[in-house]
């Protein structure tokens, strides 16, 4: 069952609580809720008190009321951690929660981090990426040539939900423009102010974060370690969700 919590800025924030012993945060990728990572929950609260959020605009947390980035989710982040009074808590991440959890862990302490098929390093683009960039710019610019700013806003948008991922395509307008922010925010630079022993878990086959992302993170955080599952994509936790859970367990329980 969901609680809740209202923020100080009137963003309300919903979780679940399972578990006892240490404190743990578990935070899903985009598009994804607090169920998502369920078996996941259900292996950490063996060990710890597992805290799991929906970031807001995900599950049952709204939408927040302006554009955030990956820094106004994890101060959201951080509040939840200061209201509940928890501390040093193990956070584990998958995908955009990979973000939040390597900002948050280089500004703050935590027990450990894991990071699940993570984003944060920029993704490689190919040259004809930066044709369709340029080729799009001169289309908005056009469009505002002949329809004028409003009449072209809505045929830009349109053209933005034809031309986007899937992600994209089922966002809501302010959701659209948060992912297009998060989507490109490079947190290589804080990566090596992470202290925490890092548990790194990536799919062999993933393509939307791949693990020659992994390597570059396990070689900028001090204490990092990368286990690549063979066969699995960017769901490692549900391709594979037996070594996934014997993995974990390894990381949480031994000491250090």
């Amino acid at each position: 069952m969901r609680q809740y919590i209202n923020l100080d800025d009137g963003t309300r924030l919903a979780y679940t609580v399972s578990g006892e012993g240490k404190p743990m945060i578990l935070m899903h990728g985009w598009g994804c809720n607090a169920d998502t990572l369920a078996s996941v929950e259900k292996t950490a609260a063996e060990s710890h008190r597992v805290y799991n959020i929906d970031f807001p605009g995900f599950g049952q947390s709204p939408e927040p009321a302006q554009v955030w980035g990956v820094d106004e989710y994890t101060r959201a982040l951080e509040e939840f951690v200061r209201r509940l009074g928890i501390e040093k808590p193990v956070l584990l991440g998958h995908s955009f929660g990979g973000r939040v959890g390597i900002l948050y862990s280089s500004r703050n302490p935590v027990d450990r981090l894991v990071l699940v098929d993570a984003a944060g390093v920029k993704p490689r683009r190919s040259p004809g990426y930066y044709v369709k960039v340029y080729s799009f710019k001169f289309m908005k610019l056009v469009y505002r040539l002949i329809y004028g700013k409003v009449g072209a806003a809505k045929r830009i948008e349109a053209e933005r939900a034809r031309r986007g991922s899937a992600d994209y395509q089922s966002a809501s307008p302010r959701m659209r423009a948060i992912l297009s922010k998060v989507v490109n925010e490079d947190l290589c630079h804080v990566m090596p102010a992470i202290s925490a022993p890092t548990l790194l878990i990536y799919g062999e086959n993933d393509t939307a974060t791949p693990v020659r992302d992994a390597k570059k993170i396990e070689s900028l955080v001090p204490d990092a370690g990368l286990v690549v599952f063979p066969g699995c994509g960017h769901y490692s936790f549900l391709d594979n969700p037996y070594q996934f859970a014997a993995v974990l367990r390894s990381f949480l329980t031994n000491e250090k």
